[in-house]
């Protein structure tokens, strides 16, 4: 305190004190970095706020597509695929999902998993049914029923708010799933145009045309139970142009009915009647595979286009953002295409019956045995909903049995595993998206149709495409192993496997520049973003 290095010390933080002042005031070293850094920062946001400023520029400039599916799984999978491709192509998207099918995918896919991007967004209406259980599949007669009396007014508040909200692009265009017509409602009241998407087949989709014409001539609802039994179901039925040699069991299957007020019959034949007040109408089909059904659709409903198969067509354009989204509504098991890696070309049996078909208990023992007696390597995708009114549990003894052979796993990328080199066949329920799919992966198919169009497209499958053999409802474990042994190694399967290969061959030759589906698409695309009309 005293001492005369102390007062040389002093003297010095004195000093310091007077350049650290000089330091921060006005002009100052600190002052003038400090003040750069405000600036700068100011400069980064006004760059952001512009940026913000070219986006919404951009978003408004944009047109603006809402797309609604049927909440199923089988829809919601065609609907996004068609959705991501028209971002692709510079449409600004909102996807609505109901809020129970929501829900399923944040759990599936993870909380982020639906944030979405600035020009694809995602939102949500009720569905207007009770609580269910999480993960699975709603009542589909009571969801019917539900959607097209409850879903209306929700989603005609989501587009006056959507239209109200500032940097979003006005809504240009309803591109809706053929089974929430009631959108259609919503399109004439707001004055904007609709395109539908029918995800069926074009075969199913004609046959659901013409229930009203059975139900005139006598030939729908059946007089009793007995339709079941006696044969009638194997009856020609005549009068459907674009579809030859049909019988009323190949038929969408909601026709097998005794009450003429049966819920699925009516909502489907007013679903596929209203159709034609679209604008435009598209399917995830091409024309060679259906070119009879296709121009008997078109004779009825002109303004129908093909853009087919949807996954195929997705590769013909650059991946844009919304190539991460995804639409599955189980969490998909990863490690099915390492198992396949490991396997022999064309030497897998594939078993999914999609995300609605159930079976009992002893059917699921049927195939499972008939399985394990093949010898083969399968991959089975077993829903833990398979079962009816059960848990779908396998018999010890034919997991001990195939542990070497089989991988079972309850959901899959279906799509990415029907283009693996291993699949040898598919054991499936015949729904469209995997009638589809494996014809775009060149693999045959054993049928076991389960309900709706799926008995149509068994049909079509096995007899006018050649590329698939049909397994009895009343499935035994005999009638698997046969067939899974000959659609591997005999002669029917090789040539079967051929044919699908030649389908193949043309689906993509559809979906290329220059392709009918292609050209479609584009026509599609072009009159929706100058907002002309279809011809």
């Amino acid at each position: 305190m005293e001492g005369e290095k102390g007062k040389e010390m002093r003297n010095k933080a004195i000093e310091w004190k007077s350049l650290a002042e000089i330091a921060t005031k006005p002009g100052g070293s600190s002052y003038k970095n400090f003040d750069g850094l405000v600036n700068q920062r100011e400069r980064e946001r006004e760059r952001e706020r512009e940026s913000e400023r070219e986006m919404e520029s951009e978003n408004v400039a944009s047109p603006h597509i809402i797309c609604i599916p049927y909440p199923t799984q089988g829809h919601v999978t065609p609907v996004l695929k068609l959705a991501q491709l028209l971002h692709t192509r510079g449409f600004f998207i909102t996807f609505v999902n109901t809020e129970f099918n929501h829900n399923r995918l944040l759990r599936s896919r993870g909380p982020d998993s639906l944030k979405g991007l600035h020009d694809f967004r995602f939102e949500t209406i009720p569905d207007g049914l009770p609580p269910s259980h999480c993960d699975a599949t709603q009542d589909i007669p009571a969801l019917c029923e539900s959607t097209s009396k409850n879903c209306i007014v929700p989603f005609r508040d989501l587009i006056v708010r959507i239209n109200s909200t500032a940097g979003v692009p006005k809504i240009s265009c309803i591109l809706s799933d053929g089974l929430m017509s009631f959108t259609l409602d919503a399109a004439e009241e707001l004055g904007i145009p609709e395109v539908l998407l029918w995800t069926t087949s074009a075969c199913g989709f004609l046959g659901c045309l013409h229930y009203r014409q059975l139900v005139e001539r006598g030939l729908i609802p059946f007089k009793d139970e007995n339709f079941l039994i006696n044969g009638s179901l194997d009856a020609p039925v005549d009068g459907i142009l674009g579809m030859n040699n049909i019988r009323l069991r190949d038929l969408p299957s909601f026709i097998r009915t005794t009450d003429p007020d049966d819920i699925m019959l009516n909502f489907i034949d007013r679903e596929a009647q209203r159709a034609s007040k679209a604008t435009a109408m598209i399917m995830n089909t091409f024309d060679d595979l259906e070119n009879e059904a296709i121009n008997a659709i078109k004779a009825m409903i002109p303004h129908l286009y093909t853009i087919g198969p949807l996954s195929t067509l997705y590769d013909q354009f650059p991946k844009s953002a919304s190539d991460s989204l995804g639409s599955n509504l189980w969490k998909e098991e990863s490690k099915c295409l390492e198992w396949l890696d490991n396997k022999h070309p064309k030497s897998v049996v594939f078993i999914n019956f999609g995300s609605i078909a159930v079976m009992t208990a002893k059917q699921l023992e049927e195939f499972a045995w008939g399985l394990a007696n093949s010898n083969h390597h399968f991959l089975w995708v077993i829903r833990p909903d398979l079962v009816m009114e059960d848990s779908a549990m396998l018999p010890q003894e034919f997991m001990k049995a195939t542990q070497e052979r089989g991988l079972l796993v309850s959901w899959c990328a279906q799509e990415k595993l029907l283009r693996h080199s291993s699949i040898g066949v598919f054991l499936t329920h015949c729904g469209w998206n995997s009638t589809i799919e494996s014809i775009c992966g060149g693999v045959p198919v054993i049928c076991w149709p389960f309900f709706a169009e799926q008995q149509t497209n068994c049909r079509y499958a096995c007899t006018e495409w050649g590329i698939g053999m049909e397994i009895d409802s009343n499935v035994k474990r005999d009638e698997v192993e046969g067939l899974v042994g000959e659609m591997i190694e005999g002669e029917k399967g090789k040539e079967m496997r051929t044919k699908a290969i030649e389908w193949k061959s043309l689906a993509e030759i559809a979906t290329k520049p220059g392709g009918s589906s292609y050209m479609n698409f584009e026509y599609v695309v072009n009159q929706r973003g100058s907002g002309s009309d279809y011809q």
